[in-house]
Parts: C-alpha cells; structure tokens; sequence
C-alpha cells in the first residue's frame, strides 16, 4: 500500500537568506534533509507558475509532504483549481497610498490563476491562512455578490465618484471569470452609474465585454491597460502559465483600441537580464497598432514573492540567477526590495535611470503618451437604495 505523509515544524521567521538554504527550500532547518524540501514534483504542479507550496506566515506549524518510505510521492494528485464562495460585505476597497493614481479598488476575486511567479499580490493568501505558492492560484475566492455590493455602496448618501480601479490586485479576468462574470456584473453597474473604471488585466478575455466598454468609452467612463511583459511565447508561458499568450494581448489592444477604447500598454514588470532587452520592441508592437499610451513598473518582490521567485529563476535560468539578482540590487539600494513610496515602483541608482530613459526615449520616438484619455464623474447618476420606495409614475 503507497502512502505520503505530512510532518509539522515549528514555522521559521519570514526573513530569508540572502541566497538559497538548501535545495529550493525557504527554511533552513530542512537543508540537511532533501526530502523535506517544499519544491513540489514538476507533474503535480503542471500549468502553475510557482514550484513551492510553503505554508502561509502567519501560520503556527509549517507542514510539508514528504516521502515516508513508500516512494508514493508521485502518486499523489496534481494541484486542481477550486473555487469557494467569499461572502465579502463590502467590494469597495479603500487606500491613500500617495505613490498611486486611485484612491479606491474592486477585486472580483482572491487569488488569481494566471499564476505569474513575481505577483506581489501573492502574499495577501498568508492572510486566509493559505500559501502564496501554488495556493495563490489553485485556491480561489469569487465573489459573486460584487455587483449588488457595489450598487449598494454607490447609492450610499455620503459617496463621492471617483475612478474605480479593477486589477490592481488579482485579474477580474483570470479564467475563471469566462464561468462566472463577475466582472460583466460590475461593469454592467458601473456602466448604469455613469461611473469611470480603469481596468488592468493580462487576458483577452477583456475584448468579451466590448459591447459594454464601447459604450462606456463614449461618455469617457472607461481606460483599459493591458500588461505585456515579453514577446516571448516560451518565457511568457514559464512565468506567467495560464496567461493569455503575448500575441493575444496584444490583438486584444488592437481591438480595444479599434473600438475606440482608451487603452494602455504596460510593461510591467520589467526584470533585468530577463525582458529588460524587450522594452523597446513591446513599445513598438503597441504603437503599430495604435495604443496610444504606455507605463512600466520594476520588478517588486515583497515579502514571500521574492523567495518564490528565486525558487522559480532558479529552476528555469540557473545561469542568470545571481546577475538577476545583484542587478535587483543595485536598483533597490542593497536590498532585494524596497518598499519606499514614491521609489517601490521604479526603484533608485543608474541601472533604474538607465531603464527608466530608455522608456521615455522609445515612447518619444513612437509619438506614445503624447495625450492621455480621461475619465469623468460627469455621468455619476446615485442609483436607488434597496430600501427606497419606487415612484408609481
């Protein structure tokens, strides 16, 4: 009879070293023992960007598989998508961060299941008591009262329109949106509002709702970005797995754009010595179709995603490891990240400033950013509250 079994152990600190401890595991205490290792079998983690599933930090004991002498690792079962029901009382999420250009946010879902390794949204699944690793994208909350939440909260007496962000956090369109349409849901409020949105994705499956974003566009309601990190189809499916294909985003942006929908390429994140060389040919692929606007963000690997990253830029480009990481370096002061506002999303010293012209000299050149789009609260129209009596006439 094959069998795997669990062992529990004290949970280290967060802190890491400043390389590898062992094999690919985030705790040091399990260097000596291989087979304790948190890197989880390739087939079982087929489709997935991270190769880790360490326990969340917050967590008392961290449990880890292992082989107890049976050799039944490999019949246990690859990591399947599940989704359970968030029974979320707001949708509305609020910040004042001064570095960002909104003050509030939607996210239709926890977690996502693109699965991009260097997501800084990973650490927030430590919060549910789940792993950043493949839990983040195999373990996921929808919430499908979004849309009547948020008609609630736009109807309250005290509430000011502003730009609403969605996908800042997780995709609204990861797969799993084709299933449940959240996200159509809200915009189909936003849209009966006169209610301005700004929305970031990696999928395609944006072009879906053009009938709604079309209209929108019209009244200066909507602005649509769409992240493309490389052009190559072999790096863009190791890193960020389930995804839409560069080609797609791209077409994607080129019919957004065709509808006359305000759109943006993002190239974000850049990694140096791993895309920082495309920056200049995904600008140029966007402003042959069109697009008239870009930004970029660097590489931000806080908390757990740095760990995960190195887990993953090891397994996938042993040789770039440390020139990726001294280059991070020298853009963080020292460190491997810095969490600073006004500095986290474009980072400090000559390598940054470098990256940073290099940008602005691609997009002066294709004529991108020569005029932004946008978007109005002239529309705003309160809906109803629940409670409210309807008029008879």
């Amino acid at each position: 009879m094959s069998r795997a079994s669990s062992v529990a152990l004290k949970h280290p600190p967060v802190t890491a070293p400043s390389e590898p401890a062992g094999a690919l595991s985030p705790f040091p205490e399990l260097a000596p023992f291989p087979e304790l290792a948190v890197a989880i079998e390739r087939d079982r983690r087929r489709g997935r960007g991270a190769q880790s599933n360490a326990s969340g930090r917050y967590e008392a004991e961290a449990r880890v598989v292992f082989d107890d002498g049976w050799q039944s690792l490999e019949d246990l079962p690859p990591f399947k998508t599940s989704v359970t029901v968030d029974t979320a009382r707001k949708v509305i999420t609020r910040n004042d961060s001064p570095d960002i250009g909104f003050d509030r946010s939607i996210n239709p879902y926890r977690g996502c299941e693109h699965g991009c390794v260097y997501c800084f949204a990973r650490p927030t699944h430590a919060y549910l008591g789940l792993s950043p690793g493949i839990d983040f994208e195999s373990r996921l909350f929808v919430k499908p009262d979004a849309p009547l939440l948020l008609e609630k909260e736009l109807a309250a007496p005290g509430y000011e329109p502003r730009m609403i962000a969605i996908g800042t956090n997780t995709d609204p369109y990861q797969p799993i949106e084709r299933d449940h349409e959240i996200m159509r849901g809200i915009l189909e409020v936003l849209e009966r509002t006169g209610h301005p949105v700004g929305i970031v994705t990696k999928s395609a499956l944006v072009v879906r709702d053009l009938d709604i974003l079309s209209r929108m566009a019209k009244r200066n309601l909507v602005k649509v970005g769409i992240s493309v990190t490389t052009m190559d189809a072999k790096l863009a499916r190791a890193m960020e797995p389930r995804a839409s294909t560069p080609s797609k985003r791209l077409e994607a942006l080129k019919i957004l754009t065709e509808a006359g929908i305000p759109t943006k390429v993002m190239v974000s994140p850049i990694i140096p010595a791993l895309n920082d060389q495309e920056i200049e040919r995904i600008l140029d692929s966007a402003a042959h179709i069109g697009v008239p606007e870009a930004s970029y963000i660097l590489l931000r690997l806080p908390l757990e995603v740095r760990d995960l990253f190195r887990e993953w830029l090891m397994a996938n480009y042993p040789d770039r490891y440390r020139h990726v990481f001294t280059l991070i370096r020298d853009m963080r002061d020292g460190r491997d990240y810095d969490s600073q506002w006004g500095t986290r999303m474009k980072g400090t010293g000559p390598i940054a400033w470098m990256i940073g012209r290099r940008f602005e000299i691609a997009c002066d050149r294709l004529g991108l950013n020569k005029r932004r789009s946008k978007l109005t609260t002239d529309h705003f129209a309160r809906p109803k509250a629940g409670s409210e009596q309807l008029n008879l006439f």
